[in-house]
């Protein structure tokens, strides 16, 4: 395959760097273009009203485009500009840290895999439980190939993106796969006021999702059982039932 290799986390990030040689060892073409800074929590966002600039990382056996943008600059220039041939897979990942749930509306990682599925190139967003690099990205890597080989993604429907997420776990000690919704609870945001060293106020975000609200067979709730979940996402937002309320209201 050819595969459009992107993150949010950067280009030096070890989960891509784990992804890339996964890639390569089975034997696809794989073009990098990733942010060359840290872009979590960006989402879908763009860059419209500052140039895109573009530099050649090499590194050892790696090599890609970092750009200085989003994860979403990332993929349209990939698609459009940076990539000899239109690729068969945009993988964007992999992520320290899930993205199940609510967090799919933040994530930059799924922003990137969004960007390819409106583009109508088949996509997958993969994400793990951890928070720091860890040797475990290895297996993992190899697993999310593995999964990426295994899937028809001429069955599934056009603009589509396959969202993986990995337990903190070891491979082998990972409970298995599951196909499963969104979980549809949503954070409970906290901010802890503080000051600077000038007396300023200013405000960190924390904050949690409360089990309580996180249904059992949503892809939150196997993640922290230890299983891999795999949630198929489509981004069309109109809501049909909204519509036909709307005209019985004769709008």
């Amino acid at each position: 395959m050819d595969v459009l290799l992107t993150n949010d986390d950067g280009i030096n990030a070890d989960g891509l760097r784990h992804l890339y040689a996964a890639l390569i060892a089975r034997g696809h073409h794989v073009n990098v273009v990733a942010p060359v800074r840290q872009q979590s929590g960006v989402g879908h966002s763009l860059t419209v009203f500052e140039p895109l600039r573009s530099k050649k990382i090499v590194d050892g056996d790696f090599e890609g485009n970092g750009i200085y943008g989003t994860p979403t600059d990332c993929v349209k220039l990939g698609l459009g500009c940076l990539s000899p041939r239109r690729p068969d897979l945009v993988m964007s990942g992999i992520n320290l840290g899930p993205n199940a749930g609510p967090d799919l509306f933040y994530s930059g990682t799924v922003g990137a895999a969004a960007e390819a599925a409106h583009d109508n190139v088949p996509s997958m967003a993969i994400s793990w439980g951890g928070f720091s690099p860890s040797p475990l990205l290895g297996k993992i890597a190899e697993h999310a190939v593995g999964l990426a080989e295994k899937i028809d993604w001429q069955a599934l429907a056009p603009r589509r993106v396959i969202n993986v997420n990995y337990p903190n776990l070891k491979v082998e000690d990972m409970k298995g796969l599951r196909v499963c919704p969104q979980s549809l609870a949503v954070w409970r945001n906290i901010y802890e006021e503080r000051k600077d060293p000038r007396g300023s106020s200013y405000w960190w975000l924390d904050g949690d999702v409360p089990k309580d609200s996180i249904l059992e067979g949503t892809d939150k709730d196997l993640l922290a059982r230890g299983y891999i979940t795999v949630t198929p996402l489509r981004f069309e937002y109109t809501d049909e039932a909204g519509i036909a309320a709307l005209e019985k209201m004769g709008l």
